[in-house]
């Protein structure tokens, strides 16, 4: 049988914090070794790896006598301050005995759409790579926000993916992959092998949230491969603890679920604006403009607008719905929500001839407008 794929030049392997915790509520650092000694295998074997590595939290979870995942940001942020030093030594006295240099890389998703530091942080990981280290990258949970109310690194790893131009992004967890049915109800459904069309999913088997240890689950693993296969690169997600699965991943062996990398890029400005930007509020459009919007990519006017909700201002992002219910596109708008209430259903001219020169412009320009579906 043929490989998935040709062995990857450049994989992002993203492991998860609940495939990082023991039994006894701390890290299980045999595990972390285990990760690491794959990285260095497949180092040896030319696939260069850039970690991005969840468990600072779950380890200062375990240090602080801690049971299940904290809700409050402080309690996380301190989880995280005091689990990332014993995570990054963990991993660190591994890659020393491989003679491997480890360089830890803390981000936030603001680097993304950062245009200045978004290149400082691709130069460094480039260096570091060219250097011949292992970038080891996590949240910067310590002090982040809302990356740690809701985020989670699954998001991150995709991100770094596509800022790297990667060919293979692979999500290691605690599952075997994308079943085709929530496997906790449904104990036989079996692994997706290969996804071609990630939007063509059935919502439904894609689940919900993640473990009490973790932030994600398999919905943030199936968006996080709609990132990296928009960026011409594979994904992979499968089972961290199955012996030898990252080799195998690598060898383009059928392991956990594919999701086939599209052969069009999405530029990366697009995908900032589709992927990492926190969404505000909702534009809600008629059945005409979401189809100008799907068909054509064009900019998105007041007439075919029917109501906005949430709250946002003007270069916040939004998310553009259609009469179903259905996201569009993501895009930033050059309203706040009370002004589109007022500019909603009118054509241009008008808006600025009742309203006046101010509201004589694009709801959403069509250069800040990512369409997703």
């Amino acid at each position: 049988m043929s490989a998935r794929f040709p062995r990857p030049e450049l994989a992002v392997v993203k492991v998860g914090s609940s495939s990082l915790r023991g039994a006894d509520g701390r890290l299980d650092r045999d595990q972390v070794a285990n990760v690491a000694e794959q990285v260095v295998a497949a180092r040896a074997a030319g696939t260069r790896v850039v970690l991005v590595s969840s468990g600072a939290v779950a380890a200062g979870m375990g240090l602080l006598g801690l049971e299940r995942r904290p809700v409050d940001l402080p309690t996380l942020q301190a989880c995280a301050a005091i689990g990332q030093s014993e995570l990054i030594q963990a991993y660190q006295r591994v890659f020393e005995r491989a003679d491997l240099a480890a360089g830890q890389v803390l981000l936030t998703q603001d680097v993304f759409v950062r245009r200045t530091r978004y290149l400082h942080a691709r130069t460094s990981l480039q260096r570091l790579l060219d250097l011949g280290a292992v970038p080891i990258i996590n949240e910067n949970d310590a002090v982040a926000t809302d990356e740690l109310s809701y985020g989670d690194n699954d998001h991150l790893a995709a991100l770094v993916a596509s800022m790297l131009e990667a060919n293979l992004l692979v999500l290691l967890s605690d599952v075997a992959g994308l079943h085709a049915g929530d496997p906790r109800r449904h104990p036989d459904a079996p692994v997706i092998s290969r996804v071609d069309d990630v939007d063509a999913l059935d919502r439904s088997v894609i689940g919900g949230t993640g473990s009490f240890v973790g932030s994600g689950g398999m919905r943030t693993k199936v968006e996080s491969a709609r990132v990296a296969v928009r960026s011409a690169c594979d994904a992979v997600v499968a089972d961290a603890r199955r012996p030898g699965v990252l080799a195998d991943v690598l060898a383009g062996d059928e392991v956990g679920t594919w999701f086939v990398r599209s052969d069009k890029r999405i530029e990366a400005r697009r995908l900032w604006i589709g992927f990492a930007l926190t969404v505000r509020g909702r534009v809600h459009v008629d059945a005409g403009a979401a189809d100008a919007l799907r068909r054509r990519g064009t900019s998105l006017l007041a007439v075919g607008v029917t109501r906005a909700s949430g709250s946002f201002a003007v270069g916040d992002a939004v998310e553009v719905i259609d009469p179903d219910g259905v996201v569009v596109a993501r895009g930033l708008s050059n309203y706040d929500v009370g002004d589109i209430a007022q500019v909603a259903g009118r054509s241009t001219k008008d808006a600025a001839a009742e309203l006046g020169p101010h509201f004589a412009r694009e709801v959403i320009h069509r250069d800040d407008l990512a369409v997703l579906g």
